[in-house]
């Protein structure tokens, strides 16, 4: 009789394969980063991946910190603490929410897009014509956007956190009366250099992991067993902006229990 953990082995031996290829898939990406008249398709990557998102990501940004003020100052009434919203709030976007927010922001407008393109050149065969004309794929395709999520993703999360600190200062000093001085005093005393550069840390391992799984699941969607075309494009969308948003969450708490 089948072992009744054959179905899990299966599965958990899938998962390594498509890790190991995905790994692959990255490292060559990365080898072809520095070829010759990349940076026009880098620069056309940053204006799409980056500086298209930035409105979304101060709206965002900008509700979060209120919504954020707004939640943490009733609890912190119940215990005569108010003085220290600055910091809850600062301390809550920057080591958390912005890296995170802007990654899940990034992956819903940018990563998306960014499979059904790839996928779309896939199926037409345009992927097949530029190895015909012994132009990589992976050079010319994936290598510029892997670099302008990493370029892209700490600046948008910086981004954020700004905005998300100024809805803050909105909330508790224009609408519920904490006083300004105190607001930003709490900040400057609670966040310190390490809080910064972990949440960067975290944006720059987004972009990788991001980047990654978006282009790799629009660069093999012709090979998605039982569906062709664009059902396969679709499904491959479906399934990076998913498992993006997986990965990024499950790398939160990864990353987070390291660095606490």
């Amino acid at each position: 009789m089948p072992s009744p953990f054959a179905p899990l082995g299966r599965v958990a031996i899938s998962w390594v394969n498509d890790i190991g290829a995905a790994t692959i898939f990255f490292a060559k990406a990365c080898a072809q980063i520095f070829q010759r008249n990349q940076v026009p398709r880098i620069l056309e990557q940053l204006s799409h991946v980056g500086a298209k998102t930035m409105a979304i990501v101060s709206l965002i940004g900008l509700f979060t910190g209120m919504v954020m003020a707004l939640q943490i100052y009733y609890a912190l009434a119940k215990f005569g603490a108010q003085g220290v919203l600055g910091s809850a709030v600062a301390l809550g976007l920057i080591r958390e929410l912005g890296p995170v927010m802007t990654a899940i922001m990034i992956i819903a407008r940018a990563g998306s897009s960014m499979t059904a393109e790839i996928g779309i050149l896939r199926i037409s065969e345009q992927i097949d014509a530029l190895s015909t004309m012994r132009i990589d794929p992976l050079g010319y395709l994936v290598s510029p956007r892997i670099v302008a999520a990493i370029l892209s993703f700490p600046l948008l999360t910086a981004l954020f956190d700004t905005m998300g600190i100024i809805g803050g200062y909105f909330t508790g000093v224009m609408l519920l009366g904490l006083n300004a001085g105190v607001y930003l005093d709490q900040i400057q005393v609670g966040v310190d250099t390490k809080d910064v550069m972990g949440g960067f840390l975290k944006a720059l391992i987004f972009a990788v992991m991001v980047s990654t799984i978006c282009s790799f699941q629009g660069y093999f969607t012709h090979m998605r067993a039982g569906v062709h075309g664009a059902k396969s494009v679709s499904l491959s969308t479906t399934a990076a902006v998913v498992l993006s948003c997986v990965v990024v969450l499950v790398g939160d708490y990864v990353i987070t229990s390291f660095l606490i």
